[in-house]
C-alpha cells in the first residue's frame, strides 16, 4: 500500500527564504496565517496571527499557557503536574511551515499545524499528542518498518432546535437513506459542499456518503504515513465543524450523541512497509495471504486492546456506542472481512494487505488513537505474539472471546495496568493522560442528569 501523501519536506528557516515565502504568500492574497495544535482532547488550539509576524513566531514560538492541555471543553482544569501547581508555566509553539495550506472557505488566511515546546528545555511538551505519535513511530521506523494509515471518521450533523432539550436537532431526519447520496439523505447539499471544501485543503479527501443514521455522514480519507495521517484527521475533524457552523449547524463527533440513533466510529487501517517500500503484511503462500508479522501485529492488538480503549474510546459518551448487533466491536477478537470484529482484516491483497481496527469513536484524538495502534502493533511483532482462530459467524458471543472494557473508568484502569504499552507511550504522558480523564469521570460522576430526575424525582 504505497503512500500517497508523503510528508513534505521541512521549509527552511534561512531569513532571506523566510522573506520569500512570506512575499508568495502575500501575493496569493494571503495576510492572516492560523495556527493551530491539539490538545490531549484532539481539539484545535490556536492563535491568528498577521502574515508579517510569521518570521518571530516561527524563530521564538507562540506562547500558551500549558495547562491548556490540562483543561476541558467546559473550561475546567485538571490537577497535573507542570501545570497549576508549577505557576501554569508556558509552552511556545512553533509553526510547522511543511503543514502550510490556504483554507479554502476563509480567504486570505493559511493554515498550519504548530509543535509544542517547553521554552526551557526546547524539548517537546510531554502532553504534546503530536510529539508522542513522533516518537512512537520513530521506535518502528528505526526497525525499518514504516506505518502506513488510513483513517475512516463519521460524524453527525445536527440543526438548531430551540424547543429541545439539547438545543439540536437531527438535520434531515428521514430514516431508510442508508448509504445514499443526493439531495434525498443531504437535501440542503452538505456533503457536497464539505467535499469540495476538504478537497481544496489537500487532505486527501477520497469521497464520501450519509451514513447509517440520518444526519449521519461519513468522508473517506487516503492513507499515508502514520504523522501525516494523525494530522490530516485532525485537520478533517476541525475544518467538518468549521464549515457546519458555517451552516448554522453543528457538526458532532460524539460517540453516540442521540438515544434514538447509533454511534460514529473512527476506523483505522493499518500496513507496514518495509525500506523497499513492500506491504510486508502481504504473504501468498501463507494462509489467508497474511504474513507471519500480519498475524503478530493482529495478536499485539488483542493482547493490549483493553488498554487502547482509553485512547480509543476516550469519553463517558464512548461506551454508550457498544453492544451486540450494534456494528461496533463488543469483543475482544478479530476477523477475515467481519464487521461484527475488533480486528477486521479487508479482503484486498498484495500491496492493499492490510488490518482494519475497528475499536474507535470518532471521538479519539488521532495522534493518540494512531500511536496507541502503532504502538501495539510494534509490541505484537517484537514477541512474536499468536492470535487466536478468528472469528466467524456471528460476532457477539461473549462466549467465543473476552469483552472489552465497559466504562471509561475500566478503560483506564486498564491502560495504567498495562505496563509494556505504557512503556512505550512513555509514563509522563500516560500519567497525565490518567489525571485528565480521571478528573473527567469524577465530575460527571458527581453530576445530576436529567435521566436521574425522570426517573426519580416523582415516583419516589
Amino acid at each position: 500500500m504505497p503512500c500517497p501523501y508523503p510528508r513534505r519536506p521541512a521549509v527552511s528557516t534561512d531569513h532571506s527564504e523566510q522573506i520569500q515565502q512570506i512575499e508568495d504568500l502575500a501575493a496569493r492574497g494571503i495576510d492572516v496565517v492560523r495556527i493551530i495544535y491539539p490538545d490531549l482532547m484532539g481539539a484545535d488550539r490556536g492563535r491568528d496571527i498577521l502574515l508579517h509576524h510569521l518570521p518571530n513566531a516561527t524563530g521564538h514560538g507562540l506562547a500558551f499557557c500549558r495547562a491548556i492541555y490540562h483543561t476541558d471543553a467546559l473550561g475546567e482544569h485538571s490537577d497535573i503536574p507542570g501545570g497549576l501547581d508549577a505557576g501554569m508555566p508556558d509552552i511556545t509553539v512553533r509553526p510547522d511551515l511543511s503543514t502550510l495550506v490556504p483554507l479554502p472557505w476563509e480567504p486570505g488566511v493559511a493554515w498550519c499545524i504548530g509543535d509544542a515546546r517547553d521554552p526551557a528545555t526546547g524539548l517537546p511538551a510531554p502532553e504534546s499528542p503530536r510529539d508522542l505519535l513522533r516518537r512512537v513511530t520513530a521506535a518502528l521506523t528505526a526497525e525499518g518498518l514504516v506505518p502506513v494509515v488510513g483513517p475512516e471518521l463519521e460524524y453527525v450533523l445536527l440543526d438548531p432546535d430551540p424547543g429541545s432539550p439539547t438545543g439540536w436537532r437531527r438535520y434531515a431526519d428521514a430514516p431508510g437513506n442508508v448509504y445514499t447520496v443526493g439531495r434525498k439523505g443531504d437535501p440542503d447539499g452538505h456533503l457536497l459542499r464539505t467535499l469540495r471544501h476538504l478537497h481544496g485543503l489537500g487532505i486527501g479527501a477520497t469521497g464520501g456518503n450519509r451514513e447509517y443514521d440520518s444526519g449521519q455522514f461519513e468522508i473517506n480519507l487516503d492513507h499515508s504515513e502514520a504523522l501525516d495521517a494523525a494530522d490530516r484527521a485532525f485537520r478533517f475533524k476541525v475544518a467538518v465543524k468549521e464549515l457546519a457552523r458555517a451552516e448554522g449547524r453543528l457538526a458532532t463527533f460524539m460517540a453516540k450523541p442521540l438515544n434514538d440513533g447509533g454511534g460514529s466510529g473512527f476506523h483505522l487501517h493499518i500496513s507496514l512497509v518495509d525500506t523497499d517500500g513492500r506491504n510486508v503484511f502481504d504473504a501468498p503462500e501463507q494462509p489467508s495471504g497474511l504474513s507471519v508479522a500480519a498475524r503478530h501485529a493482529v495478536a499485539g492488538l488483542l493482547a493490549h486492546a483493553p488498554a487502547l480503549a482509553a485512547l480509543f474510546n476516550p469519553t463517558v459518551n464512548s461506551y454508550k456506542r457498544f453492544g451486540p448487533d450494534t456494528t461496533a466491536p463488543w469483543l475482544i477478537d478479530w476477523g477475515l472481512d467481519h464487521r461484527g470484529a475488533m480486528v477486521r482484516i479487508p479482503p484486498e491483497r498484495g500491496g492493499g494487505s492490510r488490518l482494519e481496527m475497528r475499536l474507535g469513536d470518532a471521538t479519539a484524538n488521532p495522534y493518540l488513537a494512531i500511536a496507541g495502534l502503532v504502538a501495539a502493533v510494534g509490541l505484537g511483532i517484537r514477541s512474536a505474539a499468536e492470535p487466536p482462530t478468528s472469528t466467524g459467524g456471528y460476532g457477539y458471543d461473549p462466549a467465543n472471546a473476552p469483552k472489552l472494557p465497559t466504562s471509561l473508568g475500566e478503560a483506564l484502569d486498564a491502560l495504567e495496568a498495562d505496563v509494556e504499552l505504557t512503556e512505550v507511550l512513555g509514563r509522563p504522558f500516560v500519567d497525565a493522560f490518567l489525571i485528565f480523564k480521571r478528573d473527567e469521570l469524577a465530575r460527571f460522576e458527581r453530576h445530576v442528569t436529567d435521566w436521574e430526575f425522570r426517573q426519580y424525582a416523582q415516583l419516589i
